[in-house]
């Protein structure tokens, strides 16, 4: 009593206390995550920043459209969106820079080219032109759509000052007519030399060693090419959550049990269950039994499972086939009917006319010329039908012909096509070309195939792990946790009779993860300053079971290393090793003496240039042939290194390419690559530019 009296007198300041490491508790964690995060953008491009709301909005819109139609990832997205944000940042400086600037006609004529706003009926006058007067009423009558001109108007101005920059690359690439003369040279001029050499594969790669220092001395001299981020190397162990051998088999008793019919003891009475063939609601029986829907519409032989199609379609009205594995369910089927010619494959070729459903603005065909251009086509493919695609390509007004060339693909009734056609299409057989009239225009058809195609009735049981092997795994998963924890890992693996998966090297915003899929989780824990080489973590993943991972090595950014440069450098050192050895044998007064020590023979190269430096034989020796053209005749050459081996070389005579009138041709050829350059200006900008990136805090 005397001791809770205490407590009761002191209970304020006891209180205080509480509340006083509380508050300290709060502040400690929003220094450590919150302000951590919040204090700064989501990256810099040349000390510009990149504030992390904005890339935020960017990367929810760019996640929630998808792209070409498919769903990705918020990774994803943040990745693409980063890319689009950097090149934005290096452009814009370039612009800033170079003084370039754009005006209201820029944007106006990037609009007229984007189709979804130059080719929009409500942005179009009587003449079927864009008309801005009616662009600009419409978003002042809809103030909502307003945020997305404004996007777009940015976007058209920096493509409109990407064209000015572009065009300026390009004029500054100036090819002169002096240029085209030197590439004629290069082409045209031939040297003919007598030379000798040893092939690098005649001395075997037991006789040098290529070490890791020499690797990392070629690197240190060249490093530039051997620039690499921040990774790390993850190695792991995946114990799937997966049905076994007993789950498959209690699962497959039970779609057994479906055949026969059953009896269970339900709500204190007993229920009869009839066999799946005597249900008299098969719709009702799916629905009750499967765990997929009940599927009513007519499918054709194509579109069954390719194992079990044959028996399938062959299977007469109310028979039943299984069960069968399809994926990952046990399946039993019922065929609940059939249709003959069900499905229909053909091509087309189109020709509208003015005020025809979706014809171009600028049509101005009327209907009668329509028809009589229709039955030209006709002819012209009646009487070689194997010219229809062809047809179809130069004549076809229908927009997706330079996708499919005319094919429609197989429709079927129910198909929401328009009435004329499918009426023609199904009404005559295959080979049959003609014409039919839909709310579209005059469609010129060719029937390709016909399908039958059958209904049928599926239960579909799905194969999944039991409780029991579920909970199985997962001990087996924690216990491996447990051991791996300061063990080696390979060695704990092997006695639990567990594979380890081969290192992923992973980047900060990096997810693919192997065999478990994208597993972002993974690579942040990876990442994170908490986590020490050698950390051992076990991770549940969704309808995959569960990954162990260990962290095998941190690489800084910086030079890679010397192992992920060995496969791009070893051969090239390993070659220069060879060289000199190769390069000690190879003296003399002669070629032919120099052929002798080395058991070899002089051959001749008759009519070699700079520009096809090419060796029967060898392959690409440029520096060869270059110091042959370099060399005074019948002299001999020191050794070069070749790219295949070490080589001597004589001069025999130099054959200069007489002049021509004008050079145009060789212009134009320096011209076109010149016009590529344009393309090399954002991988230019990024290597030189002072990139900070955050996103590892965000994401």
């Amino acid at each position: 009593m005397a001791v809770l009296q205490k407590i009761r007198k002191r209970s304020g300041l006891l209180l205080l206390a509480i509340g006083f490491a509380l508050l300290a508790f709060v502040i400690q964690d929003l220094f450590s995550n919150g302000i951590k995060s919040q204090s700064h953008d989501v990256g810099s491009v040349n000390g510009k920043d990149i504030a992390f709301e904005d890339f935020r909005i960017k990367v929810a819109n760019l996640e929630k459209g998808g792209q070409n139609g498919q769903p990705i990832t918020q990774t994803q997205a943040a990745n693409q969106v980063w890319e689009q944000e950097v090149a934005i940042a290096l452009i814009n400086e370039q612009f800033e820079k170079a003084g370039i600037r754009t005006c209201d006609n820029h944007i106006v004529d990037f609009f007229k080219k984007d189709p979804n706003i130059g080719q929009n009926p409500m942005f179009l006058n009587q003449l079927g032109k864009f008309d801005l007067a009616k662009f600009k009423e419409y978003f002042k009558t809809n103030p909502e759509q307003a945020q997305v001109i404004k996007d777009k108007e940015k976007d058209a101005e920096i493509n409109s000052k990407f064209q000015i920059y572009s065009a300026m690359i390009k004029a500054g690439m100036f090819t002169t007519n002096a240029d085209g003369k030197f590439k004629y040279e290069l082409e045209a001029n031939k040297v003919n030399f007598d030379y000798v050499s040893v092939l690098y594969s005649t001395v075997k790669d037991s006789d040098v060693k290529v070490t890791d220092a020499d690797i990392l001395e070629y690197m240190q001299k060249n490093e530039k090419r051997f620039k690499s981020e921040e990774t790390r190397e993850i190695e792991y162990v995946l114990i799937e959550d997966k049905p076994s051998a007993k789950d498959e088999e209690e699962m497959k008793a039970k779609i057994n049990a479906l055949l026969t019919g059953s009896v269970e003891f339900k709500d204190g009475k007993y229920d009869t269950i009839p066999s799946f063939k005597n249900a008299t609601d098969v719709a009702d029986f799916v629905g009750a039994n499967s765990d997929k829907p009940y599927d009513s519409t007519y499918v054709t032989k194509q579109t069954l499972p390719a194992e079990h199609a044959d028996k399938l379609f062959a299977l007469p009205s109310g028979e039943i086939y299984g069960p069968y594995i399809n994926g990952n369910y046990y399946c039993i089927s019922k065929v609940m009917g059939r249709k003959v010619g069900d499905q229909v494959k053909s091509s087309h070729i189109l020709i509208s006319w003015v005020g025809a459903e979706r014809a171009a603005p600028k049509e101005k065909r009327t209907k009668e010329e329509a028809k009589v251009k229709a039955d030209a086509l006709l002819a012209q493919v009646l009487a070689n039908p194997s010219m229809f695609q062809m047809i179809a390509f130069t004549n076809s007004e229908d927009p997706s012909v330079q996708q499919n060339g005319g094919d429609m693909g197989f429709i079927s009734r129910e198909t929401g096509f328009a009435k004329g056609y499918k009426d023609f299409v199904f009404n005559n057989p295959v080979g049959k070309i003609g014409i039919a009239e839909t709310e579209f225009g005059y469609h010129i058809i060719n029937i390709t195939d016909k399908q039958d195609a059958i209904r049928l009735a599926t239960v579909a049981q799905k194969i999944e792990p039991s409780e029991q092997t579920t909970n199985e795994a997962y001990t087996k998963a924690t216990q491996f946790e447990m051991d791996a924890n300061g063990k080696d890992f390979a060695t704990v693996a092997k006695a639990a009779k567990l594979a380890v998966n081969p290192s992923i090297k992973a980047k900060p915003m990096d997810e693919a993860f192997g065999v478990a899929g994208n597993q972002r989780q993974v690579i942040k824990w990876a990442f994170s300053d908490d986590t020490n080489i050698g950390d051992v973590k076990r991770f549940e993943v969704v309808n995959v079971g569960n990954v162990i991972a260990r962290l095998k090595k941190i690489n800084e950014k910086g030079l890679m290393t010397v192992e992920e440069a060995k496969p791009m450098v070893e051969s090239i050192i390993k070659n220069k090793k060879k060289a000199e050895k190769i390069m000690a044998k190879m003296k003399g007064s002669s070629l032919e003496a120099i052929a002798k020590a080395n058991a070899t023979t002089v051959q001749n190269a008759p009519a070699a240039s700079v520009d096809n430096a090419v060796l029967a034989n060898v392959g690409a020796e440029p520096k060869v042939v270059g110091t042959a053209f370099g060399t005074p005749a019948n002299k001999v050459s020191a050794p070069i290194e070749g790219n295949s081996g070490v080589y001597v070389i004589k001069t025999k005579s130099v054959a200069k390419a007489p002049k021509l009138p004008k050079y145009d041709d060789y212009v134009n050829k320096l011209k076109a690559n010149a016009g590529q350059a344009s393309g090399r200006v954002f991988p230019a900008l990024k290597s030189n530019a002072k990139i900070d990136d955050n996103r590892l805090e965000f994401y």
